[in-house]
């Protein structure tokens, strides 16, 4: 499995910025093409070399999800899915490729973002490429009724005793992030009217309160 290696003060601006004047702060773009190895399939996938919307990794939970949904494959089968954060789009390629899912990426409001996944897909045989919803948290959502069912996110890992309700949002918390932020995410979720279950190591199904629970996994 080849996975970008990174530096973890990659992840965050410098707060010391020692940059002279003359120096411009537009470069042009640069590139990884690197193959990566999904269960039963390989993908070609670019990556950026350096991506201020951290859009340029290929995260080592986004193959375990690979992993566990070839075991699971009726978690995703017959949903209509939307991906957050899908960065270079390797993990709806995949799924796209694999089981011929309705899959929506979608990631920060970047041009360069959208290009890219839109290349990656041309690059995997995928023609018309997927579609796209640039969407920068804290915005107004672009999409007015929106009729996904299935939310999804890398670096997700589930046991087969979960019960999903429709529509579900699934999602990891694992990393880059403190204890009150952590609350503040978690009151904001009951202030709307959601409930969030722990179903697993640090992996939440985030629904309605009153959700219905339509299938079993």
């Amino acid at each position: 499995m080849d996975i970008a290696l990174f530096s973890p003060s990659s992840l965050f601006p410098e707060d010391d910025d020692s940059s002279s004047p003359d120096e411009t702060t537009e470069t042009q773009q640069s590139y990884v093409e690197r193959s990566h190895e999904f269960p039963g399939m390989e993908l070609l996938i670019r990556e950026f070399s350096f991506h201020q919307l951290n859009a340029n990794l290929l995260w080592p939970g986004t193959f375990a999800f690979a992993e566990w949904l070839v075991q699971h494959r009726s978690s995703i089968e017959g949903r209509r899915c939307i991906e957050l954060g899908s960065g270079t789009g390797a993990l709806a390629i995949y799924l796209r490729k694999l089981f011929c899912v309705d899959i929506t990426t979608s990631d920060y409001d970047d041009q360069e973002i959208e290009e890219n996944i839109a290349h990656n897909c041309r690059a995997n045989g995928i023609t018309p490429v997927l579609p796209h919803l640039k969407h920068t948290w804290g915005d107004t959502f672009p999409a007015a009724d929106p009729d996904w069912d299935l939310i999804i996110a890398s670096d997700i890992l589930l046991s087969a005793e979960v019960r999903l309700p429709r529509p579900a949002f699934l999602m990891s918390w694992r990393r880059r992030i403190g204890k009150e932020d952590e609350s503040l995410f978690f009151t904001g979720c009951a202030d709307a009217g959601l409930e969030a279950e722990h179903i697993g190591s640090r992996v939440y199904c985030i629904k309605p309160r009153h959700s219905a629970v339509l299938e079993t996994i």
